[in-house]
């Protein structure tokens, strides 16, 4: 059986990331949620936890980065105050069985929330390690669904910057197996576009009970 088969458990757990700035209208996050129903176990709904970036994600800055590199032992109550929202994204992940991450392209890249999530979670000596072999990420045995549309961007295309830092960031983090779902070029064909994205979702959780 395989690792994602696997991942079909009564007790199954998913972390849901939108990042979408549109909360309503949103090609990701509709297709995020026909995902997440599919995923859910055939007897019961699966227990989701869900991230919205359009709500707000701390930045990164000079008070974060000296809590971060502080020592754990060495660290006061302002460290790990200003440390507490990451703590929450970083259990959100220690939890999931699944991610799920929805996100449109923006001019080009992630949308911004996106990525101060990504610099929320990236942690030192928390969620990835240097060793002598070189850095191993400590987020392993979970499966990992990006969900990316875009208006005009191909993904795997010449203009793509998306798809292999996403997997690069998520593989440091280890989390190596990642399906990226692209419903890309919707201004050109939105209609077959999303029809043979939502062919490849139902593709995936079947291959996946069957196996």
């Amino acid at each position: 059986m395989s690792e994602f088969a696997k991942s079909f458990a009564p007790d199954l757990t998913i972390l849901r990331v939108d990042s979408s700035g549109r909360t309503e209208n949103s090609d990701s996050r509709t297709l995020v949620t026909e995902l997440i129903d599919t995923l859910s176990p055939p007897d019961r709904a699966a227990s989701v936890i869900e991230r919205n970036l359009a709500k707000g994600v701390e930045f990164v800055d000079d008070a974060w980065i000296g809590a971060n590199f502080t020592p754990d032992a060495d660290r006061n109550a302002a460290h790990h105050a200003r440390l507490a929202g990451s703590e929450v994204l970083v259990s959100e992940l220690e939890a999931a069985d699944i991610l799920v991450i929805g996100m449109p392209i923006y001019n080009f890249g992630i949308p911004a929330a996106l990525k101060a999530w990504i610099d929320q979670v990236a942690r030192a000596r928390r969620t990835f390690r240097y060793t002598e072999s070189g850095p191993e990420g400590l987020l392993t045995g979970k499966k990992v669904f990006v969900v990316i549309t875009s208006g005009g961007t191909e993904i795997g295309g010449p203009l793509d910057f998306v798809s292999d830092y996403l997997r690069h960031v998520l593989g440091f983090l280890g989390m190596t197996d990642v399906t990226l779902i692209a419903a890309d070029r919707l201004m050109q064909d939105r209609d077959g576009r999303l029809a043979e994205v939502r062919r490849t979702i139902a593709d995936l959780t079947s291959q996946a009970r069957a196996a």
